[in-house]
């Protein structure tokens, strides 16, 4: 029997995190929208960190970052990823696994464009995940970025977004007594139609 009601209900799992990361953003401090992504390198070990989840889309969940950093050489090696965004505040979590897209057009322009510009000189100036000698020489960059970008930078040819394309996905609330309520959301593929599951907490 399909019992989800209330926060659970609903067809789609793309809109239901659509609408419970809006819930988040009204009663959580700081940045609602981080996710904790998970990728593996070409060793298979794993790696995770906290990024900014920037578009909620029908097609999926969309980040930006240097196209050299560690997190993008994994997402284009490996064509999948997973991460978890945990509202502390709700007591709630959706965890996502899926299959990764670059996102290189119009779209990461207009995202580039939306940022401050002080970030959008530092995508320039920062060599993202490897070494730096030392603060003084990313300060230095930033003003040779400053002085080569002016007050209306394009976006980087190495900065852009990735499209995580969900095949699974689960929410969970905190129930009482740790009895906690989760749905897994599973399909085939992007065009498939979705299963759900209640799961034991």
């Amino acid at each position: 029997m399909d019992d989800r009601t209330g926060i659970f209900a609903g067809d789609d799992p793309i809109v239901l995190a659509r609408a419970w990361l809006t819930e988040a953003e009204a009663v959580e401090p700081n940045d609602p929208n981080a996710i904790a992504l998970a990728t593996v390198d070409a060793e298979g070990l794993p790696n995770v960190r906290i990024v900014l989840l920037k578009e909620i889309e029908a097609a999926g969940f969309v980040v930006y970052t240097n196209y050299a950093s560690a997190k993008a050489r994994e997402l284009d090696a490996g064509g999948r990823a997973a991460f978890v965004l945990h509202s502390k505040a709700l007591r709630r979590q959706i965890r996502v696994r899926g299959t990764v897209t670059r996102e290189d057009g119009a779209q990461a322009d207009a995202y580039y464009a939306s940022r401050g510009l002080a970030s959008r000189i530092g995508a320039w100036a920062s060599e993202q995940s490897r070494p730096l000698a030392s603060r003084d020489t990313l300060l230095e960059r930033v003003a040779e970025a400053e002085r080569a970008h002016g007050d209306d930078p394009a976006r980087p040819p190495f900065w852009g977004g990735y499209r995580i394309v969900p095949l699974e996905m689960e929410f969970w609330a905190d129930g009482a007594a740790r009895l906690h309520d989760r749905f897994r959301w599973v399909r085939q593929g992007p065009d498939a139609a979705w299963n759900v599951t209640r799961l034991n907490p």
